[in-house]
């Protein structure tokens, strides 16, 4: 402030509202307005037919997403925009609309609770145990699919995976959905998968695998993560949004585990949500932060020198980043 002037509040009044996009979003998904507008534009009164929601409802609602940016509305017709027929709509491999319904019905209650979580120093609800983390996973690994797919294929690329001749064993730890292991699992036949979770989450992936055509090839081992038979001479170990859950004690510990299952050469790939060497951004990754506050007894997001320096000490070498698409790079190590 300068000369007894007040900044202008914009962001905070912005911020009031900052609930609102997601929450309209995902209604017009759960009352089907983007599946029906995949069929072609429609006008008011042909939405309320076709969704069989209220008058109301579907025009607040339809409006909204025209000022969104995720309908556009020409001669009183709704259309699909291009990132939304590619995101919202139901049914298709790169769809988001159900992991909408994770975070409105299963993130936003214990973020609610923020505050008490904040004075209190615990978690509304503890994801990192198998009692309330098995019921968490399993009712959203399968949507959030799509969210992984394009990054495990290019691990696969990148590791030259497709063009394997011999046997390749992947150790996927925290599989939930098994979007690592069927992604690599699908670029060849040589590659045999040991998925490892909790028992109901294996479940998830075991449907997940059947219906990608690699059923056959992926293996479950139920169990915690320090304690489960991870077998031996793995030449891939892929860890995917794993260690924000577990904490530095558990993912240290962790690692070393990985790094005596794989075989000498063997790369462990791990994707997280990563802060900046600062430690001050980006803002997504601090967010995410908090949202492990909210859900873990200990998990945080890290920096990749951090996730290096663990690496190192469990035995491994070359930690480097590989850019893939998606919301977060790959760290890569090798056993030698």
């Amino acid at each position: 402030m300068t000369n007894g002037s007040l900044p202008a509040p914009d962001r905070i009044l912005e911020m009031l509202w900052g609930f609102a996009p997601l929450l309209i979003v995902e209604a017009a998904a759960s009352n089907g307005i983007f599946d029906v507008l995949r069929d072609g534009p429609r006008g008011l009164d042909g939405l309320v037919e076709a969704t069989g929601s209220s008058t109301r409802g579907v025009q607040a609602i339809a409006d909204a997403l025209v000022g969104l940016g995720f309908l556009s509305n020409t001669d009183g017709l709704y259309r699909l925009m291009p990132e939304s027929e590619a995101f919202l709509t139901s049914g298709t491999p790169t769809s988001f609309a159900p992991m909408l319904r994770h975070f409105t019905r299963q993130l936003i209650p214990g973020w609610l609770q923020l505050s008490d979580v904040v004075r209190e120093g615990k978690p509304a609800t503890s994801v990192n145990r198998e009692g309330p983390g098995s019921a968490f996973f399993s009712e959203f690994v399968d949507s959030i699919f799509p969210l992984s797919y394009p990054a495990a294929r290019r691990l696969g690329e990148h590791l030259g995976v497709p063009s394997a001749v011999a046997r390749v064993s992947v150790l996927d730890l925290g599989a939930g959905s098994g979007v690592w292991g069927i992604a690599l699992a699908q670029q060849s036949r040589h590659v045999h998968v040991r998925a490892v979770d909790w028992d109901r989450v294996l479940e998830v992936t075991a449907r997940v695998a059947a219906r990608c055509g690699v059923g056959d090839r992926v293996e479950g081992v139920g169990g915690d993560l320090l304690a489960a038979d991870f077998g031996t001479e793995h030449n891939i170990a892929t860890i995917g949004h794993i260690l924000h859950s577990e904490g530095e004690e558990r993912s240290r510990a962790l690692l070393r585990r990985v790094f005596g299952a794989l075989h000498a050469g063997g790369t462990v790939a791990i994707q997280e949500f990563l802060l900046d060497e600062t430690r001050q951004g980006p803002p997504a990754a601090l967010i995410f932060g908090v949202n492990m506050l909210v859900n873990s007894d200990a998990g945080r997001t890290f920096a990749f020198d951090e996730i290096a320096s663990w690496l190192s000490a469990a035995g491994f070498i070359n930690a480097r980043l590989l850019e893939v698409p998606g919301p977060a790079p790959l760290i890569l190590a090798t056993k030698p």
